[in-house]
Order: C-alpha cells, then structure tokens, then sequence
C-alpha cells in the first residue's frame, strides 16, 4: 500500500481542523442597537447604551410590562455568550430577567425558550407565553461562585434538540425537548422582567453558528 508522505499527511489534518465550527460573530457593537428590535415597539424607549452597554431599567423606578430586545436575524444550532448584570430593590417587587432564544414573535408577543436570570430562576429554562418552567437550574456549584449584583456570564449551547446553559461557566441546565413541534429556530432577545425597580445590562455578547 502506497504511504502518504507525513508532512501531506499533517496539512490535510489541519485543513480538516480549520473547518471545525463557524466564526464567532459580535452581536452588539456597543455603541448603537443595530441588529435589534424591540419585540413591543411601546416600550423602545427602555432600551439604550449606555457606556458600551446595552441596559434597560434604572434601579429607580419599577418596570410596568415585560419588554425585550431582540435580534434581526433567526437562529436554530448555536452557542450564544454574553456578559450580564441584574440589579435592584428586591422589596418593590419582582427583579428577574432573562435571554429569549429560539423564540417566535407574534405581534407584540415573544414565545420560546429563555434562559432565566434572577433570585430563585437562576439557570432555569423557562417557556415563555407557551409551557411555563421546563428545567430547573442546578445552584449546587454555581451558588459558591454567582455574583447576586455583579457581572456574570451566560452560555447558551443549542444543537438539534440538545439545550445546555451555563453560568459563570457552570453548567446549571442539560436539556432535551422531545416534542418535535416546537420551533428549532428563532430569534435571540434579551428581557427585563415587571415587578420592582430594576436595571439589567447585557455586553460581550456574541454568537457562534454550529
């Protein structure tokens, strides 16, 4: 059997290697909302940047309606990374948010998976407007290291029917949806949920198509 030379060899195993997983791309400048929309253009006033940052909410005045942002373009198999920080008073009401994916919007209505932020959802995938809670978040390593008021970091890992989440680079949630019904695709939408007086800020954020 003809042998192939090593250094052939070698090329032909990192040409392999070089086309491995798509490029990560940049989802917010920060400098401006590109890219964006708000799902309820009623509220389009409660999102701006802010010093490089995307940031909705005051921590002064409580949060009438669940608002969100979301991106132009739809996405199905992913790996979805941000920085966040959620901060407020927790006496004045509810302090949550939240990052929407695969999700649908119908009118002025988001419906799809999120990756919940906030006291007691911490790493939960919720169902917005369509099942409600689907998977509970796994604190038990991620509660030693989560800063409550200070930036953390998300990763959302999207493939087939394959959900993964992680904060702070611990994994809270490893989820399969079984109803071949639901969207495989859709957009990606940051929230800020009703309740109290609340601000939550999202940068870094970026998107790596698999």
């Amino acid at each position: 059997m003809k042998r192939i030379p090593l250094l052939i060899f070698a090329l032909s195993t990192l040409s392999i290697s070089a086309e491995g997983p798509g490029k990560t791309i940049d989802l917010f400048d920060e400098k401006s909302l590109t890219g964006w929309k708000t799902v309820n253009p009623a509220f389009a006033k409660m999102w701006s940047v802010v010093d490089g940052v995307i940031t909705a909410g005051d921590g002064q005045k409580k949060i009438p309606a669940n608002t969100y942002l979301a991106t132009t373009k739809e996405y199905a198999d992913f790996e979805f990374r941000c920085l966040f920080r959620i901060s407020g008073d927790h006496q004045t009401g509810l302090i949550n948010s939240g990052i929407q994916y695969r999700s649908i919007i119908k009118g002025k209505k988001i419906i799809g998976y999120q990756a919940d932020i906030g006291k007691g959802y911490w790493g939960d995938i919720y169902d917005e407007h369509r099942r409600g809670k689907l998977a509970q978040g796994d604190l038990s390593t991620l509660k030693h290291i989560l800063k409550e008021d200070g930036w953390n970091s998300y990763i959302i890992r999207c493939q087939g029917n394959h959900h993964e989440l992680y904060i702070n680079g611990v994994k809270t949630v490893d989820y399969t949806e079984k109803d071949p019904k639901i969207p495989a695709q859709g957009v990606i939408a940051v929230q800020i949920h009703s309740g109290g007086k609340a601000k939550v800020e999202f940068r870094n954020i970026t998107v790596e198509e698999l």
